[in-house]
């Protein structure tokens, strides 16, 4: 039987967006499940325990073809869950276009599915440096990290994203690109005013919007955003929001205050796994500084030759580089295998220029390229795993992690203990997989400091 005390249910745009989501459901007691594909029944039945669950999708590299073809029977299933709220959940830097991974084109499904009276929109998450003002969004360089903030338009990466480059902080106007919705706005000074002022500014831009997105600068700005959006969610007619993991801030954040659920401080102690296998198809500076760092205190790395894997000349079975990585643990040696440490690695520009030549467009190659690596460091991985069992895993990059999870063979995950602020640690399950049981921790690229692969291996929280 579907649980029938489910608060929500959210679909995750990428895997490393998803279990940011579920740590915070995790963090105010609420536990989750997190899955590769629309749970049956039978699937929820294995977690009789939970009170939300979450699917890790892969939409922020599709097309809005594929995401209405990928979307619509997920948002079905969500309906049908008996959760309050459902929440489409995305990047808290709002990665997308109208091309790839938009997020207007999300809202356009979710609201033909769930038709509510309106669309929240929560990007801001103070506690990850995402804070949102007047309608236009700022972000630290870096999630768990010392970096400054930015305008998102100004931000040294995302402003230079290869995909989806940052050139508008309002994201309205952002938005207005992708739906035809019309867009209003909560204010950061209109947050703070009594709930039932606010409320009542609610109401009046509602009945002139379609979405309305709630500005966000401070955490205890958070709860009193979940205070105006819950009433509007129920079990027989769920609310959908939009938005990063700032949906669950903001609702946790009022449901702890009203005693629904409890904030869980106690978390057991992960400890240290060495050695240390990661697979990364990060392209972010971030990642690259967090490589660099490893590298020099001790890890071992095995580069992948991209501009090989897109001229189709390179071993499908990458019989060299799984024996490689099997030589290094056997040693007791912490390994990174990686794609790519930047958009200035001359091996993402040799590759992107390969495409290009064959007449692929940035979309295609987008897609394409998520694919081709994220295959190739899960296989690597699995051969691996097989070979000679780790305990942890850590899986680097948003576009890939979802492909690298289900070529592992990874069908589901629960969190086991907070491990860097929107990266929890988690158990995989993962039936008929070397996988099953293996401790793995999802990393975005802006996420974590530049001893972020040291501290994933001594295991502190």
């Amino acid at each position: 039987m579907i649980p029938n005390n489910l608060l929500l249910a959210f679909y995750g745009d990428d895997f490393t967006g998803s279990t940011d989501a579920m740590e915070i459901l995790e963090r105010a007691g609420i536990h989750t499940a997190l899955f590769i594909a629309p749970p049956t029944e039978t699937d929820l039945a294995r977690f009789p325990h939970i009170r939300a669950f979450g699917i890790a999708g892969m939409t922020r590299a599709m097309t809005p073809t594929q995401m209405e073809q990928t979307l619509r029977p997920a948002f079905e299933a969500l309906r049908t869950s008996g959760a309050r709220h459902i929440h489409y959940k995305v990047c808290s830097t709002f990665d997308s276009s109208p091309a790839i991974g938009s997020i207007g084109k999300a809202i356009d499904i979710g609201t033909e599915v769930f038709t509510p009276r309106f669309v929240s929109l929560v990007v801001a998450a103070p506690s990850l440096g995402r804070h949102c003002a007047f309608g236009n969004l700022f972000a630290r360089m870096g999630i768990g990290s010392n970096g400054d903030i930015h305008r998102l338009d100004r931000h040294p990466s995302m402003s230079k994203h290869p995909t989806t480059p940052a050139d508008e902080s309002d994201l309205r106007l952002h938005l207005s690109k992708q739906t035809q919705k019309s867009s209003g706005l909560i204010d950061i000074l209109q947050i703070e005013k009594s709930r039932e002022e606010a409320t009542a500014l609610l109401e009046n831009t509602i009945r002139a919007n379609d979405i309305v997105l709630f500005d966000g600068l401070y955490e205890h700005q958070m709860p009193r955003i979940g205070a105006l959006i819950d009433p509007y969610g129920s079990h027989s007619k769920p609310h959908f929001s939009v938005g990063s993991s700032g949906v669950e801030m903001a609702l946790t954040g009022f449901w702890n205050a009203q005693g629904i659920t409890q904030n869980r401080t106690q978390w057991p102690e992960p400890g240290g796994a060495s050695p240390l296998l990661v697979v990364s198809g990060s392209c972010s500076p971030i990642t690259a500084r967090q490589i660099d760092y490893a590298l020099a205190h001790g890890f071992e790395e095995i580069a992948l030759d991209t501009p090989a894997i897109a001229a189709g000349t390179h071993d499908f079975h990458f019989l060299d580089e799984i024996e490689k990585a099997i030589r290094f643990i056997e040693k007791g040696k912490s390994v990174i295998i990686h794609t790519s440490k930047s958009t200035q690695d001359e091996r993402f520009i040799e590759a992107n220029n390969t495409f290009k030549n064959k007449g692929l467009s940035p979309t295609e190659i987008q897609t394409l390229t998520s694919k081709l690596h994220g295959e190739a460091l899960g296989n690597i991985a699995r051969q691996a795993i097989a070979a000679v069992p780790i305990q942890r895993l850590v899986i680097a990059g948003g576009d890939t992690s979802g492909v690298v999870a289900r070529t592992l063979g990874i069908k589901a995950v629960e969190m086991i203990a907070p491990l860097s602020p929107g990266a929890p640690l988690c158990r995989a399950f993962a039936p008929d997989s070397p996988a099953d049981g293996l401790e793995v921790n999802f990393k975005g690229g802006q996420v974590g400091g530049e001893e972020y692969f040291e501290v994933a291996a001594k295991g502190c929280i």
